[in-house]
């Protein structure tokens, strides 16, 4: 057949290189198309009329699997390749060095507890090792106007703040079933605060907010404790207890709460070793942390009679009044945690203060 005619359906390829489209197609031309046009079309028709290549092409890769059915239509599901993980690790976060306190006085945070605190901070700040005191209620006198006066030059600024409030009941009793022992040691409690406090008619703050309360055990209660871990703490069993928001939780430290309660951190102190996150905590406590819940956005209300977090139903997070004198904490809806205090809803205060965690 000559190279001219088009009686074939299938397109044929001349002995220039270049190909001719179909006979019914040629129909409707009345003059011959140029090479480089003729070649584009046979190369559309070919790509639409014949198979779509198997999965040993080289065409498809395995990241991209033949998923057309039998019926024509792409109803298959994308099945992502099979990933490793990296093997580099980031490296371990330098200690936390607490500043801007009387050197005289013994703050009441201390740095076990700041480095479990640091482990629920937004990541850009747990990079920042140097926390500044803002306010200290020893220091700087009891006036919840005082404090809204120290935090007011940070407002603005990207950093997070540590609410530490200590009340009246001064030591209490952690009971360990295991040992059959009641264990003494003094309580700690508060939040981590996105915004520096400041009298506002409306709630502020964000979902980074929650609610915290620990326990510091006496060291003349390592004596009763199971003797201490190995020496090779490559990768320690940390005491940090994030709880699930619920209306009603068991008392972190009553005996027959076991799930939240975990007595792994109470072994005495061992050697100094830095742990994961690069501090040397000899301090044994228990820590229990109340994260949103996503039920509302009632985060911090502060005004100069009072300063709160949390809120729901009437019900505060954690209150302090404005002679910072006073205290609430119940259960509320913003965190869904328990009261903080084990005194109860209402509490006496004896020490509050504010740290800072990012620019000073």
């Amino acid at each position: 057949m000559a190279a001219g005619t088009f009686n074939d359906h299938t397109p044929t390829s001349t002995s220039s290189g270049t190909s001719t489209p179909p006979a019914a197609l040629s129909a409707s031309w009345h003059v011959p198309l140029p090479s480089t046009v003729s070649h584009a079309v046979t190369g559309l028709l070919r790509r639409f009329s014949t198979e779509p290549p198997t999965s040993n092409s080289s065409i498809h890769s395995p990241a991209y699997p033949n998923t057309k059915s039998s019926s024509g239509t792409m109803d298959g599901v994308y099945t992502p390749p099979y990933r490793t993980a990296s093997p580099f690790q980031p490296p371990p976060l330098y200690p936390v060095s607490l500043k801007g306190y009387d050197p005289n006085t013994e703050p009441l945070l201390s740095r076990a507890l700041a480095e479990e605190i640091r482990l629920l901070v937004p990541p850009r700040l747990q990079l920042c090792d140097e926390w500044n005191k803002v306010y200290s209620l020893e220091e700087d006198g009891v006036s919840l106007g005082t404090l809204y006066k120290k935090c007011d030059v940070l407002r603005g600024l990207r950093n997070g703040f540590v609410l530490v409030v200590k009340d009246g009941d001064g030591g209490v009793g952690i009971f360990l079933p295991s040992l059959n022992k009641l264990l003494t040691g003094c309580q700690l409690f508060g939040a981590y605060l996105t915004e520096a406090p400041h009298p506002s008619p409306h709630y502020f703050g964000t979902g980074e907010c929650f609610l915290w309360r620990a326990h510091i055990l006496s060291p003349a209660n390592f004596a009763h404790l199971p003797p201490p871990p190995p020496a090779d703490t490559t990768n320690p069993t940390r005491s940090t207890t994030i709880a699930a928001p619920r209306p009603t939780t068991p008392s972190l430290f009553s005996p027959t709460n076991n799930i939240h309660a975990s007595t792994n951190s109470l072994a005495p102190p061992a050697p100094s070793k830095s742990l994961a996150s690069g501090a040397s905590t000899p301090e044994r406590l228990r820590f229990k942390a109340f994260p949103y819940s996503g039920v509302n956005d009632y985060m911090m209300l502060c005004e100069a009679g009072f300063l709160s977090v949390g809120g729901g139903d009437g019900h505060y997070g954690l209150w302090l009044d404005d002679s910072l004198e006073k205290g609430v904490s119940s259960h509320c809806l913003t965190f869904g945690n328990e009261p903080l205090s084990d005194e109860g809803e209402k509490f006496e205060i004896l020490g509050v203060e504010i740290w800072s965690i990012g620019n000073s």
